[in-house]
């Protein structure tokens, strides 16, 4: 019977968002998402933006540089305040701070000839932003998702920000060729803004009270007891130090030099970064379905295709073969990002969350500032078709030895539940050595 006739004394069922969608996760669903629109954009602005006031590719890479440097040496800090303080309030704060830096980047460009120096230092702050934001809305989202099948809620969310990362760089690429890099950076500034204000309104008051312990010092070693007792964590944190330093260095500095000598401009690798994203949807799609046992096996095995868009680049590929490898690209870097996040969601307790999201994070950025800054160098020491065929080969190598390690091989899902790790132990006085370690992977 169709809806117009039904009784009104048997009322339609209302349809209800599943258990797991709630206040909070679209709270930060939709402000990823507005964040995600600007930033694919930016990214692609500001190598041009450089590149527009006579930079070289050697400027585009200290840019890069100057970004991730304060990113890696603020993360922890970051981490151990977001598991003292309200973590939407950390990442309101880092949202203001990033609007700012953008916003007056943006005006720089759009009124003037930048500086390299000037947008060194507002891409650091705008870094710094990021540092603090990070470990915060990583444990934000880990602590709002619960349920039997996590892999739903994380590759939903992952859908919806890399799907706006699709309209981000198409339109970011686009509007740079019509209107020049400055006006994306502006887009970019608002966009904070606004998901800063949405982030204002996340309820924190069910969440666990967290106890901030004997200092900011006391904390972070708390974290680093938790990050090193795990040997998958710091191998897979390990490996993606080279992992995302190489691709930084590939698709930060030599991705729109290709674009501009061989592919014709911004507007191509606009649309291979957009095909990225589109990979990046069909990965989330897959993992909506698909619940494997040995999550870290599986993930670890789909790094190996992240290392096609060096080579594609080195080849080079024509645009529509840089746009297949892209794809191929980021629907591998969704299966591990959703595999990745359910480990952590199950193995870490949900008060040191941040703490140990800054560690990863630290560890697998910690490379990115050098590599980007040296991507110029290794040009003019061994070529641009050279270098890149070394970032493909780098990740090739680091992903074959991390499968070497037994706990990415055998750690496996475990039914939903409250978390089933061994308590981490205390640490042992200096005065009584030899103490055995435990093994704080349940299996």
């Amino acid at each position: 019977m169709s809806s117009r006739n039904a009784s009104p004394h048997h009322p339609r069922t209302p349809r209800r968002s599943p258990e797991w969608a709630g206040r909070n996760y679209r709270l930060l669903t939709a402000s990823a998402v507005i964040t995600n629109l600007g930033a694919h954009g930016a990214l692609i602005a500001t190598a041009f933006a450089v590149l527009e006031a006579g930079g070289s590719g050697r400027d585009v890479g200290l840019v890069a540089a100057a970004r991730t440097l304060p990113l890696v040496l603020f993360l922890l800090v970051g981490g151990a305040l977001a598991d003292r303080l309200p973590r939407h309030h950390v990442m309101v704060a880092a949202n203001a701070l990033n609007c700012v830096s953008q916003g007056a980047f943006a005006a720089l460009v759009l009124l003037g000839e930048p500086r390299l120096w000037q947008m060194m230092v507002l891409t650091a702050l705008c870094g710094t932003g990021q540092a603090f934001f990070n470990p915060a809305a990583e444990g934000m989202l880990l602590s709002t998702v619960f349920g039997e099948n996590t892999n739903r809620p994380f590759a939903l969310y992952r859908m919806a920000v890399n799907g706006a990362g699709i309209g981000g760089a198409a339109l970011g690429g686009a509007m740079i060729a019509a209107m020049g890099p400055g006006w994306v950076l502006a887009v970019d500034a608002a966009a904070f803004a606004v998901a800063g204000l949405l982030r204002a309104f996340l309820d924190v008051s069910r969440t666990t009270a967290r106890e901030p312990g004997g200092g900011l010092l006391s904390d972070l070693r708390e974290g680093w007891v938790e990050f090193r007792t795990r040997p998958w964590l710091w191998s897979i944190v390990l490996q993606f130090s080279v992992v995302v330093g190489v691709i930084g260095a590939a698709e930060s500095v030599y991705g729109p030099l290709v674009a501009r000598e061989q592919l014709g401009g911004p507007a191509p690798w606009g649309i291979a970064l957009a095909f990225f994203g589109v990979g990046t949807i069909a990965g989330a799609v897959l993992m909506m379905v698909w619940k494997p046992r040995r999550m870290l096996l599986v993930a670890t095995l789909w790094v190996f295709p992240m290392a096609l868009p060096a080579a594609g680049l080195a080849v080079p590929l024509p645009a529509w073969g840089l746009c297949v490898v892209m794809f191929a690209s980021g629907t591998a870097v969704e299966v591990f990002g959703v595999n990745w996040m359910g480990t952590m969601h199950q193995e870490i307790p949900e008060d040191k969350f941040s703490r140990v999201s800054a560690y990863d994070w630290f560890g697998s950025v910690s490379m990115l500032p050098l590599a980007t800054a040296l991507a110029g160098p290794a040009e003019s020491a061994f070529g641009r078709t050279e270098a890149l065929w070394g970032c493909s080969a780098l990740i090739v190598v680091v992903t074959a030895l991390v499968l070497l390690v037994p706990d990415v091989r055998n750690l496996t899902r475990r039914p939903a539940g409250p978390k089933a790790t061994v308590p981490l132990p205390t640490p042992t006085p200096p005065a009584v050595p030899g103490a055995p370690a435990a093994d704080h992977i349940t299996r």
